[in-house]
């Protein structure tokens, strides 16, 4: 099969697409840059040059693969918005391109925001419209199960862990590490989701080879870690105090990140596991703390 992967050369693209290439698959990948255009044509990749603001770009790039991996996404924080209606413009282009084709879309999407946890695969996005968080781009593929594609939403846990990993958690290190405190917000008993990325890779391989249409599979190994445990790992591998930052000065303590910090996520992966025989093997969240995987600044 010849996968088109936008998002190719991220954190979760380049082991999905590493992922893809040892199971048999070929890849069409999209790149910005021409390192990321060298990264890939040295892993055997075709590529796709372009970025998520050329839609017809996308679509003639979809049209011609036998299905598509939808990781890219513009993390703008200072126009969310604007990234959202990106989004929704590039996968509507998309699955256009795939009408028809009885042809697998997966799409990246998240676990937050889609209401009361543990979330679990049955639970609907609440997102819907061009101006909704990603742009309502999960409710918008999921719609097209009827339209000859078969559309399959990836839900991420909040963290995707790894060596080399330049996530949340890698920012929050950095925090920690600058401001001589690992902190928590309020009592810290809100929760995160964690998967390891060769696990959220293996996931994304095997649905798109067999789930079927109008799926959401998530990619959750540990359902929810409060976050004072999280804070508390980071201090231990850092040698710094843990410490509770009241929610009111969650921005200035955290920037950017404590809008997200604060708030409380758990999701089951049961029925995706079930459905495509999934386990996941990877480390820990902790165990890769513990490890010195964000040992080093950010």
């Amino acid at each position: 099969m010849l996968v088109f992967v936008t998002g190719a050369s991220g954190w979760i693209g380049s082991a999905v697409t590493d992922e893809l290439l040892a199971e048999g698959h070929e890849v069409a990948g999209l790149a910005r840059s021409d390192a990321s255009a060298a990264a890939l044509e040295a892993k055997g990749v075709r590529v796709v040059r372009g970025d998520l603001g050329d839609p017809d770009g996308l679509a003639k790039a979809a049209a011609e693969s036998d299905g598509v991996v939808h990781l890219a996404f513009n993390h703008d924080f200072t126009d969310y918005a604007g990234a959202g209606r990106t989004e929704r413009a590039a996968v509507s282009a998309t699955l256009d391109a795939l009408a028809g084709s009885g042809r697998p879309f997966l799409l990246a999407s998240g676990l937050a925001g889609t209401g009361a946890g543990p979330l679990t695969e049955d639970d609907p996005s609440p997102h819907v419209g061009a101006d909704a968080m990603r742009g309502g781009s999960e409710n918008l593929a999921l719609d097209h199960a009827d339209r000859g594609v078969r559309p399959v939403a990836v839900r991420f846990s909040a963290t995707v862990h790894g060596m080399g990993d330049h996530g949340f958690v890698a920012r929050l290190t950095q925090i920690a590490r600058d401001r001589g405190v690992s902190g928590y917000i309020d009592d810290g008993s809100t929760r995160w989701p964690a998967v390891h990325r060769s696990d959220a890779a293996r996931l994304v391989r095997l649905a798109l080879e067999k789930a079927p249409a109008g799926s959401r599979v998530h990619a959750v190994a540990e359902n929810g870690i409060p976050s004072r445990d999280i804070a508390a790992a980071i201090g231990d591998q850092l040698g710094v105090p843990t410490a509770s930052i009241p929610r009111a000065d969650a921005q200035a303590h955290f920037g950017w990140l404590g809008a997200f910090w604060g708030v409380d996520v758990s999701g089951s992966s049961e029925r995706t596991r079930e459905l495509l025989g999934w386990r996941p093997t990877g480390p820990t969240l902790f165990e890769d703390i513990a490890a010195g995987a964000y040992a080093l600044p950010a």
